[in-house]
């Protein structure tokens, strides 16, 4: 809604919707007002959780915090120089709010990296962020492009992935398969010191990161599971060679794990197929 002759029309910006709930789920980092023609006179609401980003024809005019704040047109933003006797007094001035997310958000990035026997390893990070501070709230707003109406929680993983996939594969390609889990811990501080670096130019901060790392095979999986027990790897293939067997109904499978011959009925004998036997 436009003004004319210095009418203006007052409207609440909010991110409450009409039935109260608020737009900004846990997986929205920010979220633009849909309204594009907000006027001054209007009345910007600013919820516990959030900051509030006002622009003006390209320029931040302002970032808010908790509370509400009547829309004045400013004599000169903080980005930009245009000033409002450029227009002739006539304050032509149409808004744009953004809103920020205060409250922590989970991420996550999925991806495959190789190890020093160039075995596939599957890799999950989940890690938490938030923006902490107003000034926080502007890097974010200018350095992250929205693409819609809101950026959310899977674009933040989209600029992430590339700075995680580089920190992870620096340790687990120079690391045999079965001691990446002994260097978890490097890889998890690594994994921080770069995708904290990484996001602060976003104005997000890393808070709490965890690492799961594990062989791409199932059956890899499962005989690095058993050589976990202690058991060698020649005993590693004969247990999962009797877990496979047990799982089929095999009465042989402890055999197997054994490494011990199967023998029908306990005894072993030996037939001529081709003379009749006569039973007593």
């Amino acid at each position: 809604m436009g003004n004319s002759g210095g009418g203006l029309t007052r409207q609440v910006i909010s991110t409450l919707g009409q039935n109260g709930n608020d737009v900004m789920g846990p997986r929205v980092v920010a979220w633009k007002y849909p309204d594009e023609s907000v006027t001054s006179g209007s009345l910007l609401t600013v919820e516990s959780n959030h900051f509030a980003v006002l622009k003006s024809r390209g320029a931040v005019l302002d970032v808010y915090e908790t509370g509400q704040y009547p829309i004045i047109t400013p004599d000169k933003p903080l980005l930009g120089n245009f000033v409002q006797g450029f227009f002739g007094g006539q304050s032509p001035w149409q808004y744009e709010a953004l809103f920020v997310q205060r409250a922590k958000l989970k991420v996550q990035n999925t991806g495959i990296a190789t190890s020093a026997e160039m075995a596939e390893m599957v890799y999950q990070v989940d890690y938490y962020i938030h923006t902490d501070t107003k000034d926080d709230a502007l890097k974010l707003v200018t350095h992250m492009p929205f693409d819609g109406q809101a950026i959310m929680t899977d674009e933040v993983a989209d600029y992430a992935g590339p700075v995680i996939e580089q920190s992870i594969n620096q340790i687990v390609q120079v690391t045999p398969m079965e001691q990446i889990n002994e260097h978890l811990h490097d890889i998890v501080e690594l994994c921080k010191q770069h995708l904290g670096d990484f996001l602060k130019v976003y104005g997000l901060l890393l808070n709490d990161l965890k690492v799961l790392i594990m062989p791409r095979d199932e059956r890899m999986r499962e005989l690095i599971s058993l050589r976990a027990f202690g058991l060698s790897a020649q005993d590693s293939v004969r247990y999962y060679t009797a877990l496979r067997m047990a799982e089929k109904g095999l009465i042989s499978a402890p055999n197997a794990a054994v490494g011990a011959p199967f023998n029908v009925g306990g005894a072993l004998g030996t037939w001529n197929a081709g003379k009749a036997v006569d039973l007593p």
